[in-house]
C-alpha cells in the first residue's frame, strides 16, 4: 500500500510537466482567434474576443488560470463543436477502448503462440520465418498496413467495410492493423524470454521427472517469462494510443484519435489539453499497474 501511495505522488509532478508542455506547444502554433472568427471580423472584435478567452494575459497567468481550472475539472468548451471539451473527449473514449483492445487480443492470439513455438523450435526454418515476420511487422507503417488491407480486404474483394464503426466487421480491419505492429514486438520478446527460462534447472529438472514437454513449456516456462511479457504489455499502452491516432484516422473510426487529430489541426486548445492529459493519466496509470502485477507474477519481488 506504500508502495502505491509514493506512486500515485510521483504522477503529480509528471502531469504538472504534461500540462506546461502542452500548453507552450498548442500556443506557439498560432492564433486560435483567427480560426474562432470569420475573415471579415474587424481587430476590435478580435481583441475583444481574445480578452474574453484570456489569451491577451501573460503567458504565466494564463497557465495557472489554467491548472485552476483543470483542478476543478474544467478544461474549456471546444469552438469547434461547442460543448465542453472533456465532455466531448470522454464521448469518443469508448470506441478507443474498444479498438485498443480489440488490438491487444489480435496481439496476443498471434504472439503468445508464435512466440513459444519459434522458442522452443529454436533455429528451424520455423523460427528464422517467424523472426523475419516480426521484423517485417515491426518495420510496416501502420498507416500503410491499414491502406493495403482497405485495398485488398475492403475494395477488392469487398469481405470488410472501408471504414466507420457500425459493428464488429468495421473492427477487424483497424485492430488487425493497430495489432499487427505490437504482436510483432511482443513475439520477439515472448521468444527470447522463454528461450532464456527453458535454459533454466528447474526446467531440466521438470523434464527430469518425466514431465510432458507441453506441461513443461506452458505451465513452468510460460508462467516465469510472463514478467517481461507484462513490462512490453503495458508499454504498449502508449504504442496502441499513438497507433489510434493514424488507425483512427485511416479508417474514419469515430474515437479519441480522429479526435485529437482534427483538434490539433484546428487549434481547438481545449479539446487537446483535455485528450492530452486523459491519454497521459492512461499510460501513467498502466505503467503502474505494471508494477504491481509483478509482485502477483512472482512472489520473490518486493517493493520497499
Amino acid at each position: 500500500m506504500k508502495y502505491l501511495f509514493q506512486n500515485l505522488l510521483k504522477t503529480i509532478p509528471v502531469l504538472l510537466l504534461i500540462t506546461l508542455i502542452v500548453f507552450l506547444l498548442v500556443r506557439v502554433t498560432g492564433d486560435p482567434v483567427s480560426l474562432m472568427l470569420p475573415e471579415t471580423a474587424t481587430e476590435e472584435e478580435r481583441e475583444s474576443l481574445r480578452e474574453a478567452l484570456g489569451f491577451n494575459e501573460p503567458l504565466p497567468v494564463q497557465y495557472f488560470t489554467y491548472l485552476g481550472d483543470l483542478v476543478r475539472g474544467d478544461f474549456g468548451d471546444s469552438f469547434r463543436y461547442n460543448t465542453d471539451a472533456m465532455a466531448l473527449v470522454l464521448e469518443r473514449l469508448p470506441a478507443t477502448f474498444e479498438l485498443a483492445f480489440a488490438s491487444m487480443i489480435v496481439a496476443i492470439l498471434i504472439s503468445v503462440p508464435l512466440g513459444i513455438l519459434s522458442a522452443v523450435k529454436r533455429n528451424s526454418f520455423f523460427d528464422l520465418f517467424i523472426t523475419g515476420g516480426a521484423v517485417l511487422g515491426k518495420a510496416m507503417p501502420s498507416f500503410w498496413l491499414g491502406i493495403m488491407l482497405i485495398l485488398f480486404l475492403a475494395v477488392n474483394v469487398q469481405i470488410f467495410p472501408v471504414s466507420g464503426r457500425d459493428g464488429f466487421q468495421h473492427l477487424i480491419l483497424p485492430a488487425l492493423t493497430l495489432g499487427t505492429g505490437i504482436a510483432a514486438e511482443m513475439t520477439r520478446l515472448i521468444r527470447s524470454s522463454m528461450l532464456e527460462i527453458l535454459g533454466q534447472d528447474f526446467i531440466r529438472t521438470a523434464r527430469s521427472k518425466g514431465l510432458k514437454e507441453g506441461i513443461v513449456v506452458n505451465k513452468h516456462a510460460f508462467r516465469n517469462a510472463l514478467i517481461p511479457v507484462v513490462t512490453i504489455m503495458a508499454l504498449q499502452t502508449s504504442t496502441l494510443i499513438g497507433g489510434t491516432l493514424i488507425t483512427e484516422t485511416v479508417f474514419a473510426w469515430p474515437g479519441l484519435g480522429q479526435l485529437l487529430v482534427q483538434a490539433v489541426n484546428l487549434r481547438d486548445m481545449s479539446v487537446v489539453q483535455a485528450a492530452t492529459f486523459l491519454i497521459a493519466i492512461f499510460v501513467i496509470m498502466s505503467n503502474l499497474i505494471a508494477d504491481l502485477m509483478y509482485r502477483m507474477l512472482d512472489p520473490r519481488i518486493k517493493y520497499d
